[in-house]
């Protein structure tokens, strides 16, 4: 198989540091599925990847490749696959590494689910990544049940907005922050109640019973927003202080019962399947702000770093 078009980095920094270069096509191996990838998507972790951020954990081993979800097509199956036939719709995630910008993916099947039927590769891969991200908070780490005070920091952007959604599915009282701009966007999906993060005072809120933080700032703050056995999900952390990031987590695992959880997600075919058929009832919708081609990666980044998104930004490859 000839080569194919793949983003790629050579050092750390801004946007610009990201072009598109041809790579072999990778082969899969007996037991991975080979994907060819119409859509992908642009996630928070990857622009700390590719600012340096998390450096510590990455190393410093060039190129690297970006991308962690996709939806596409299944050219190939390895010889001791089952289950899976070339041609198949199938989503996915890479779980703890990066890839899917680029026109193959090879992926064992335990990566995969078949994508929903009803919408299209630009529409489910918004709601891919923010929804496995969504279900393991919301389920596996908060445990959230009906009736509970649930608070969404960032509940416009890609994981939030999902975030949103599946906790009005789960039966929360869902409050979401974002900014003035999209307060009606967030009510579409559901959220009970919308505020300014950049007006409302903390104070205003009330108490929570679970919080899930997709921003990664002042933490401790919203700690304090917990009732007595509340539940903080952190997403992701304030890479630009991780030291004092860390310490709050820890901290909040020794001290009282308002504990910080943080996981690696990591998801496989139970989950996924799990997020597909919400998305064929209709339980949760597409959110995606922009499409860009993928020579135009560099795009997405920059529209993330700025902020007030509205869902996913989605790269179209296929």
């Amino acid at each position: 198989m000839s080569d194919m078009r793949a983003a790629l980095f050579d050092r750390y920094g801004p946007p610009e540091v990201l072009y598109v270069s041809k790579r072999p096509t990778p082969s899969p191996a007996h037991e991975e599925v080979l994907v060819r990838v119409d859509t992908a998507s642009v996630n928070g972790g990857e622009l700390l990847d590719r600012a340096g951020k998390t450096r510590l954990v990455t190393g410093r081993a060039f190129p690297r490749t970006s991308g962690i979800d996709f939806v596409g097509e299944v050219a190939e199956v390895g010889s001791s696959v089952t289950g899976v036939r070339a041609g198949d719709r199938v989503w996915g995630l890479l779980g703890r590494t990066t890839g899917s910008m680029a026109e193959y993916v090879a992926v064992r099947p335990r990566r995969i689910a078949p994508a929903p039927a009803n919408l299209t590769p630009v529409q489910a891969v918004s709601l891919l990544a923010g929804g496995a991200t969504a279900v393991t908070a919301l389920r596996e780490k908060a445990a959230i049940k009906p009736g509970e005070r649930l608070l969404v920091r960032g509940g416009s952007g890609g994981v939030g907005s999902v975030v949103v959604q599946i906790g009005k599915l789960f039966g929360a009282h869902v409050v979401a922050l974002a900014g003035a701009e999209n307060l009606d966007f967030v009510r579409g999906l559901g959220a009970d109640e919308a505020f300014d993060y950049r007006t409302t005072r903390l104070s205003e809120l009330g108490r929570f019973d679970v919080v899930i933080d997709t921003a990664g700032t002042q933490q401790s703050r919203f700690r304090r927003l917990l009732s007595p056995g509340g539940r903080m999900v952190a997403v992701t952390l304030d890479f630009d202080r991780p030291l004092a990031a860390l310490a709050t987590v820890l901290a909040s695992t020794v001290h009282g019962s308002r504990r910080i959880r943080v996981f690696s997600g990591n998801p496989g075919t139970e989950l996924l399947s799990q997020i597909t058929r919400y998305a064929e009832d209709g339980a949760i919708v597409p959110v995606v702000d922009t499409v860009h081609p993928l020579d135009r990666l560099a795009d997405a980044h920059r529209a993330l770093e700025a902020g007030g998104v509205r869902g996913k930004h989605v790269i179209q490859i296929g």
